[in-house]
């Protein structure tokens, strides 16, 4: 019995070490993420930016 509650304390030790391990994976991933989400909003701002200060030299195509 002894024995048992031991082999399943180190299974859930082991367990959790795996969960541990991964959840910091996945919290490097999500970090990465979250950098590259604001840095393309930032260069999506820029572009919008960009267009807008063209957009009064365009003109108009008569299809439009």
């Amino acid at each position: 019995m002894l024995d048992d509650l031991h082999e399943r304390m180190t299974e859930l030790e082991i367990r959790f070490s795996h969960q541990t391990q991964l959840l910091d994976e996945l919290n490097e991933v999500l970090t990465d993420c979250n950098r590259r989400i604001d840095r393309l909003t930032k260069d999506n701002q820029r572009l919008r930016e960009a267009v807008s200060t063209l957009s009064p030299a365009l003109e108009e195509s008569p299809d439009e």
